[in-house]
């Protein structure tokens, strides 16, 4: 089946753990995600299944929501409590100050990506280069911070993140511990959301099935459409640009048959349209 599921993510599995548990679980050749969770995170995946695994791209560009808790006073490694801890420093900061550092990050700032992470350097993931003992030179990021907020106070607090793509939440720990005057790392990670789907709405891991499976079309329903009839449309199966004798739609748009069945997705590309998705109907 060509759709999506969104998954709670337990803690102790990689993402690709969990991408082989449904693909052998529902017996579905290919099962792909729309992007990594950390390990000892948990929260919110979104698999997509069958054909639909070309669709990763509809969910690049989504902004995400986390909830967390911190540890301060040792440096690790990787940021979060799972690394080697390689400094020490003593904490002493108040309320006041915590939330004044919380509330420096917004709109946005430059973001040093963790030494542990899957940037590529020349061709090399950081985290592959970090186990050899290796420092790769990484370039900061201009991430937007659109919400974050304490939730819970005290030694380890919690706290809750809105942030723009690529945003990496062990590097905000470690800059709010700078900002403190100490170190400061991830004890917990918990995705939230993911553009307009939440976590609440996600099936346990464990308790997956098929019938979990929201199909394809389901992605589409705000997209404009446009109808074309049965010769245009075998054109579009063989993956045909379309131009301004179709449409001058200035946006992405579904066509469908003259029965109102989705074909294809197109975007426009460099004054025409291009397909990036064509949908497979039951016959």
């Amino acid at each position: 089946m060509n759709g999506f599921i969104l998954v709670h993510k337990p803690a102790g599995m990689t993402s690709h753990d969990v991408v082989y548990r449904i693909k052998k679980k529902l017996n579905i050749s290919k099962v792909g995600h729309t992007g990594t969770l950390d390990p000892f995170a948990t929260g919110l995946m979104i698999v997509l299944t069958g054909q639909a695994t070309k669709l990763a791209f509809l969910f690049e560009d989504l902004d995400k929501a986390y909830t967390g808790q911190l540890i301060f006073g040792s440096l690790y490694d990787t940021d979060d409590f799972t690394g080697n801890i390689v400094d020490q420093r003593d904490v002493n900061y108040t309320n006041e100050e915590i939330l004044e550092a919380l509330d420096s990050f917004k709109p946005e700032y430059e973001q040093m990506p963790p030494l542990y992470s899957a940037i590529k350097k020349n061709g090399v993931k950081a985290y592959q280069a970090a186990r050899q003992g290796i420092t790769l030179d990484l370039e900061k990021r201009h991430v937007k911070i659109y919400d974050i907020k304490l939730i819970e106070s005290g030694l380890e607090p919690k706290f809750y993140a809105h942030v723009s793509k690529g945003t990496y939440i062990r590097s905000i720990a470690r800059d709010l511990g700078e900002k403190l005057g100490t170190y400061g790392a991830l004890k917990a990670l918990e995705r939230v959301q993911i553009g307009s789907y939440h976590l609440k709405d996600a099936i346990h891991l464990d308790d997956v099935t098929i019938d979990d499976i929201t199909p394809d079309v389901n992605l589409f329903k705000v997209v404009k459409q446009i109808k074309l009839n049965d010769y245009m449309v075998k054109l579009v199966l063989n993956g045909v640009y379309l131009d301004e004798r179709q449409t001058n739609i200035l946006e992405p748009f579904i066509v469908t048959n003259e029965k109102g069945e989705y074909i294809a997705y197109y975007e426009p590309f460099e004054g025409q349209y291009k397909p990036r998705y064509v949908f497979v109907r039951n016959t």
